[in-house]
Formats: structure tokens, C-alpha cells, sequence
């Protein structure tokens, strides 16, 4: 039998009631790892998500804990458990957000102008998409120090939605993201934690689409399982040559071995990171 990609590791996924978050709980448990899942507000969703992926798996490799991300005592909390739970924590997975429709549920359609936002969610929404990912990482990263490996993945998109006319603020919280991303990889280089960004890589099946899109969009739509393989790589020990980078989940190719379909997905804005060995055998 083989043994699983991620056996003995243990991870956090934040907001994974629901979508990406989901989805990548999923594909973590299944290969190996143990895994904290937190939500900020749906308790009984990502409970029901621990136990039904505990009954698929015949173990109890998941547990669900209601956070907030905006708030650090949450953020240690989460931290801690992990610890309790698992004896460690070696991945964490920045993927908690809020999105346009908590701006305007007609968002696709008719986009809000940066003026006509409420500041109360204007302030939520970059606290949420901003702050949690930062309160996480400094909670989770004096013990990824102390084990001398770690895996921080935070979860954006596409630079043209960041730029899209009526998207304020979750386009600009995204860049603010990738921004995060690229300086705490450089502050932790050579440390044996990495931090790089995931992304779908396109318009996606989440909580985050309206609930008026046509059953016709919604089929166009990626499904959230695209995360799975890449995040998985990502987590491994065999993205150890790569900090500071993006990848894009819609470009990873399944028939490929993993450093292949890796370095196809892989985006060149962030290669200023990545090891000799690495860019070596990208150009393979």
C-alpha cells in the first residue's frame, strides 16, 4: 500500500465549511494529514464536514472548530488545538474570505462603484481578507520555526479581477494578499517555510457566486476539486525549492508527473524565489 503524501503532517484550512475550503479539507485528509478546519460563524457546517470526511476515511483525521480569523486570541486558539490534537503543525491554509456579495448580491451585474460601499463592509470584508491571513501566519509560525518546515498557502486570484472595474474591496484585499505573500516569504528564506499563493485560476462554484446565476453559467463554472492536486504539491516536501510565487490551479495538467504539471502551473512573477535547483529543471 502506499503511503499516503502527507502522512504525519498536520494542517489548518481556514473557512472550510463550504467550496475551496471544502474541497481542500478533503484532499489534505485523503492524503495523510491531519487537519484543523474553522469557520467563523457556521459551527454546524464544518462539523458536518469533519464527520462526514472522518466516517469516508474510517478515522478521525479532522476537526472542526469555529473561529474568527479577524481575531488573534481566535487565531492562537486554532493554533493551539492544532497542537493539542495533532502534536503539531507543519501546513497552513489562508483561505478564509468575504467576497462582492456581501457589497451587493447583484455584484456580476451591476457593479458597486469604490464610493457607493458601506464602510462598515468595506472594513470587514479587508479585515477578514487582510488581517485573518496575517493573524493566522503569526500565530502559526514561531512552531513551523521551531520544526524548521512549514507550508503557509494563501488563497487568491486572477490579477485582472483584482483589477476589475465595481470590485472594491475584494480586489484590492487580494493584492494586499499577494503583497503578504511575496515579503513573508522573503523574511522567512532559508528558515524551511515556505509561503506561496494558490488560486483557481478562473470564475469558480463557491459560496462567493450569487445565488441568481443561471444554471448555464454555473456549469461553466471550475469546480472546486481544481485546488486539490496543486495544494497538495504545494504542501509537500517537493515544493521545498519554491517560496514567494503563484500558482494557478486551472493550469495544472493531471497526466503530468507533479514537478512537470507544478512548473506549467507555477507563474513567472514570482520566480525571483525560486531555487537554481528548481529553475534547472523547469527548463527541462
Amino acid at each position: 500500500m502506499k503511503t499516503p503524501l502527507l502522512e504525519g503532517k498536520a494542517a489548518i484550512v481556514t473557512g472550510g465549511g463550504r467550496g475551496l475550503g471544502q474541497a481542500m479539507t478533503l484532499g489534505l485528509a485523503r492524503a495523510g494529514a491531519s487537519v484543523v478546519v474553522s469557520a467563523a460563524r457556521e459551527a454546524e457546517e464544518i462539523r458536518k464536514v469533519a464527520d462526514k470526511i472522518n466516517v469516508m476515511l474510517g478515522t478521525r483525521r479532522v476537526l472542526a472548530l469555529q473561529a474568527d480569523v479577524t481575531r488573534e486570541a481566535d487565531c492562537r486558539r486554532l493554533v493551539d488545538e492544532a497542537l493539542a490534537a495533532f502534536g503539531g503543525l507543519h501546513i497552513l491554509v489562508n483561505n478564509a474570505g468575504r467576497g462582492m456579495k456581501y457589497v451587493s448580491p447583484t455584484f456580476l451585474t451591476e457593479p458597486t462603484r469604490f464610493w457607493e460601499v458601506d464602510s462598515d463592509t468595506w472594513r470587514t470584508i479587508v479585515d477578514t481578507n487582510v488581517n485573518g491571513p496575517f493573524l493566522m501566519a503569526k500565530a502559526a509560525v514561531p512552531h513551523m520555526l521551531r520544526q524548521r518546515w512549514g507550508r503557509i498557502i494563501n488563497i487568491t486570484m486572477n490579477h485582472d479581477t483584482m483589477r476589475r472595474a465595481g470590485f472594491s474591496p475584494y480586489g484590492p484585499t487580494k493584492a494586499a494578499l499577494e503583497s503578504e505573500t511575496m515579503i513573508w516569504a522573503q523574511d522567512l528564506a532559508g528558515s524551511g517555510v515556505t509561503v506561496n499563493g494558490l488560486l483557481p485560476g478562473g470564475a469558480t462554484d463557491t459560496g462567493m457566486i450569487p445565488d441568481g446565476v443561471s444554471e448555464a453559467v454555473r456549469r461553466q463554472l471550475l469546480r472546486p476539486e481544481v485546488m486539490i492536486e496543486p495544494l497538495l504539491w504545494l504542501a509537500s516536501e517537493d515544493s521545498a525549492d519554491i517560496t514567494g510565487t503563484r500558482l494557478d490551479a486551472a493550469r495544472w495538467d493531471n497526466t503530468l508527473t507533479p514537478e512537470r504539471a507544478a512548473a506549467g502551473a507555477l507563474e513567472d512573477a514570482g520566480w525571483a524565489n525560486q531555487s537554481p535547483e528548481w529553475s534547472s529543471r523547469r527548463r527541462r
